[in-house]
């Protein structure tokens, strides 16, 4: 594959822009990529950008006169580290079976990948959700469960949507939901929020090693002003329904709503967020709890998706949820990215009491991370967090955390807005470059940079790539039998809740 000078350089160079093409893979799990010149399938917009000869030459002659590693011998290093840790035999360390330690710096090619490949996983809440206001079925996914994978590229998932999650929008979060300016529409009050999966028997047996859960929530792209919409305020977990001993136990208010509130009266979001989550982890559980193979439960999500993440996984297992029943206890791993913090401090120690693993991926200078509690948080001391901990406004994260930075990356802008340093695909790219603490960024996958400019104006301009190039052709207008434009029916969004969910929230003595 052509690629950019800085791929093979460890002291990447401008390069020439007269010899640009690019390339943009559309394989998982390098990326995600979802630009469509129609709306029935995927393809990638293809324009190749090329080493330069004096690109190729300084790489060489730095190589063969100071010695100099490059980028290749890295990748190699990367390669066999992995040919020798394959994930079947060390999925356990990746779930965080040991906090990852000495994992993280130098930095495991096989967490690196499993980290890239969750995260694309919700991106991929992103490139399918319908964001557009002038179209009827805005706040909806663009495709049936069935074919999401496919339709956004990614035809080697190796995992199958079971259900879709909605939320109602009629909490006071009016940043976060998107709603249709048309009159008549999928639904009023409904948001879709991402998807349940279990990875198929081939991937189970030839490449995780174990029966995947994967819950993936949708966040909130680059737009910051959500955070504003917080009340930043704790209550009890125990007073949403929770199966929590210890009333101390506290998370942020707008979060629990999101999660817990339902409407009755609308088909997609009648049940709640967390109702439509722990029926469908228990019906995955009671199918595959039996099996010989292992089961791991794994929640991914970015921005306010990541707030869910931590608090879906943390319900999961205070609700049992994690448990087959021969009594075998199933790993929880979350893997958030830009992720805000969620509760406080008994939050977080309830957390490591049920052995939830959080692993949190930030840009140092996302200011979304720092968010709720600014002036208390984890980085107070510990007597004072114990003091404050009962005020409603003290926060501190969960989890452990692997801190990046944007301005290591020679393909990304050194000076950008708050809202472009919470960008998912470039904390993906910063992922793929990261090989530990003072360590120089080499991309190791593979994976486009160009990617990061889908949705912002992050890669440099010497590059070439344009800023917010993703699109449907036309913007998903069609022409008609009559030759006018319009926009194309789609096929009805999947409002249907299993019939057994009743049934199965009574299992969990949770009233529906």
């Amino acid at each position: 594959m052509a690629t950019i000078p800085s791929h093979n350089l460890l002291l990447p160079k401008p390069i020439n822009q007269s010899a640009h093409s690019l390339s943009l893979k559309t394989h998982f799990p390098h990326s995600t990529l979802s630009t469509f010149p129609a709306r029935t399938s995927p393809a990638a917009a293809t324009r190749a950008m090329s080493r330069t000869d004096d690109a190729s030459i300084s790489s060489r002659l730095e190589h063969e006169s100071y010695g100099i590693t490059t980028a290749e011998d890295i990748r190699r290093r990367d390669r066999e580290a992995k040919e020798s840790n394959s994930l079947r035999d060390t999925w356990r360390k990746i779930q965080g079976e040991d906090d990852w330690a000495g994992l993280m710096d130098p930095m495991d090619p096989v967490l690196r990948s499993e980290l890239i490949r969750y995260g694309e996983m919700a991106q991929a809440c992103y490139d399918a959700f319908d964001f557009d206001p002038f179209s009827r079925y805005c706040g909806s996914c663009r495709f049936t469960r069935h074919k999401l994978f496919d339709s956004l590229g990614i035809f080697d998932s190796g995992y199958e949507v079971a259900r879709y999650l909605y939320a109602t929008s009629n909490i006071n979060l009016p940043n976060f939901f998107s709603k249709s300016r048309w009159s008549k529409v999928w639904s009023k009050n409904a948001n879709w929020m991402g998807y349940v999966a279990v990875s198929d028997d081939e991937a189970t047996r030839s490449r995780l090693g174990r029966r995947d859960i994967a819950i993936a929530w949708r966040g909130t792209v680059t737009r910051l002003e959500w955070i504003a919409d917080l009340k930043d305020f704790l209550k009890p977990v125990s007073g949403n329904g929770f199966r929590c001993p210890d009333p101390e136990v506290k998370a942020e208010s707008g979060f629990l709503d999101l999660y817990t509130d339902k409407d009755t009266a609308c088909n997609f979001s009648k049940f709640s967020a967390r109702e439509q989550v722990l029926t469908e982890v228990k019906r995955m559980v009671e199918r595959y709890g039996d099996e010989e193979d292992d089961l791991s439960i794994t929640v991914t999500g970015h921005s306010l998706g990541g707030a869910l993440a931590v608090l879906s996984a943390y319900d999961v297992a205070e609700m049992g949820m994690n448990r087959t029943r021969r009594g075998k206890v199933i790993p929880v791993t979350a893997f958030t990215y830009g992720g805000p913090r969620v509760g406080n401090i008994r939050f977080k120690e309830r957390m490591v009491e049920l052995g939830v693993k959080v692993l949190r991926v930030v840009n140092e200078h996302d200011v979304v991370t720092k968010s709720p509690g600014l002036f208390l948080n984890e980085s107070a001391p510990h007597a004072l967090m114990k003091l404050a901990g009962g005020l409603p406004w003290c926060y501190c994260h969960v989890g452990e955390k692997l801190p990046l930075d944007h301005q290591n990356s020679p393909f990304l802008k050194p000076s950008v807005d708050p809202s472009t340093a919470h960008n998912l695909e470039a904390l993906l790219h910063l992922l793929d470059g990261y090989h530990g603490k003072g360590q120089r960024f080499v991309l190791s996958s593979g994976r486009d940079p160009a990617l990061v400019n889908k949705a912002s104006d992050f890669l440099k301009d010497h590059f070439m790539v344009p800023p917010y190039w993703r699109q449907d052709a036309n913007k998903g207008m069609v022409r008609n039998s009559e030759g006018r434009w319009i926009q194309p029916d789609r096929i009805r969004a999947e409002d249907h809740h299993a019939p057994d969910i009743h049934h199965l929230l009574s299992q969990l003595h949770y009233p529906s």
